[in-house]
């Protein structure tokens, strides 16, 4: 019903605003474009050895253009999959779903814009272990860098010496996101902000957010709306190398066990040695603890990142990204080739992992790229 609603006012929002827009605008435009991708994917460790799938996203914007660079656009689009699964000469298994990828509305002007509706929203400095991870899930494997958006409004204003400020406010998101112990209570809105400015050599930020904590089937029905408050700090230079530090701590104002206290700490740095066409090295250092009190890390976990990039030629990229996990002593392992013709890419991936993922990554990679296999993607856009 939510889907169905939401995309009647998205069509009523367009219709109107045409009308509007004959008069007063100074142009309208209206784009259609689409993804359309298919994938093999072969893992013996799977009950289903042998997977097809394909995925569809048509997306449509709508812009109106006003004086003084104010503009209205609009963006719809729906995440057209499926799949099937196949034990060759036993068994097979399929299925698929039409689900709204993006549904918003958007004003802007020369230092401001706001967005309402369906809608990503991701930041902070990191980039493969992301404390801040905290509205996406996007895998840094995926070469289609898919993520759910939340509902919800975006309010951004940037300030001339390039400063810029976020307000945003959240409702009806009743999945737990990342990093997210237990679903948002439907009662209250999720409310927060971020400020970020430059800084000698680099620039830094401070986010907060808001949300009651849903943790009823965790501790008992006494608990089912727990106030939980998140500040996020991260920073980023450029010191001849990058580096950057992103630093997270949750806080439940009610205590709910070793679910009171969460600490997420990230250190990285990346760098391109002048090897051959240039090979890109980026690690990142991963710290994770959940804890009765604050910052005891009694309960930690740590991982280690570390991405290779090396362009073969214009139409060529070697890629790989290996994840280990400290304390389970695990090794997770991704290899990519990415070649380009006129108007497709072909991804050509193999990877090594454990089969129960440990990584924070909620998307749909995650799943995919448990085990060990090798997976085939051909993507067009249109």
């Amino acid at each position: 019903m939510k889907t169905a609603s939401s995309i009647r006012i998205f069509l009523l929002l367009v219709i109107s605003w045409n009308g509007f827009a004959q008069v007063t605008q100074k142009q309208d435009t209206l784009l259609v474009k689409g993804q359309i991708s298919s994938w093999l994917n072969i893992n013996m460790d799977n009950k289903m050895p042998l997977w097809l799938g394909g995925r569809y996203i048509p997306q449509a914007n709508y812009t109106l253009q006003f004086p003084k660079n104010k503009l209205i656009d609009f963006e719809g689009s729906l995440n057209i999959s499926g799949q099937a699964g196949f034990h060759p000469f036993d068994s097979a298994t399929a299925d698929g779903s039409i689900r709204p990828y993006r549904i918003f509305g958007r004003y802007s002007a020369k230092q401001f814009e706001t967005r309402i509706g369906l809608q990503k929203i991701n930041f902070g400095s990191a980039t493969m272990l992301r404390p801040l991870m905290w509205f996406d899930q996007v895998d840094p494997r995926d070469p289609l860098q898919l993520t759910n958006g939340v509902w919800g409004i975006l309010g951004r204003y940037y300030f001339l010496n390039n400063a810029n400020i976020w307000l945003w406010g959240l409702y009806g998101n009743d999945r737990p996101k990342t990093w997210e112990i237990a679903k948002t209570s439907q009662k209250y809105p999720e409310l927060g902000g971020r400020f970020q400015s430059p800084v000698p050599k680099g620039e830094a930020a401070i986010t907060y957010h808001f949300r009651m904590a849903d943790m009823g089937e965790f501790v008992n029905a006494e608990m089912e709306q727990v106030p939980e408050n998140r500040i996020g700090l991260d920073a980023k230079w450029d010191i001849g190398i990058g580096v950057w530090v992103e630093g997270v701590w949750i806080h439940k104002s009610k205590n709910v066990g070793a679910f009171t206290n969460q600490e997420l700490i990230t250190v990285g740095a990346d760098y391109t040695f002048g090897w051959g066409n240039g090979v890109n090295v980026v690690y990142e250092q991963f710290l994770s603890s959940y804890d009765e009190r604050v910052f005891a890390f009694s309960n930690s976990i740590t991982m280690s990142a570390v991405s290779l990039s090396y362009p073969l030629g214009m139409f060529d990229n070697l890629s790989s990204i290996v994840y280990y996990d400290w304390m389970n002593k695990k090794a997770y392992n991704f290899v990519n080739w990415k070649h380009q013709f006129k108007k497709f890419f072909i991804y050509t991936m193999a990877y090594w992992n454990p089969v129960n993922s440990q990584l924070p990554q909620q998307g749909v990679a995650g799943n995919i790229y448990a085990g060990k296999g090798i997976q085939v993607m051909l993507v067009y856009n249109h």
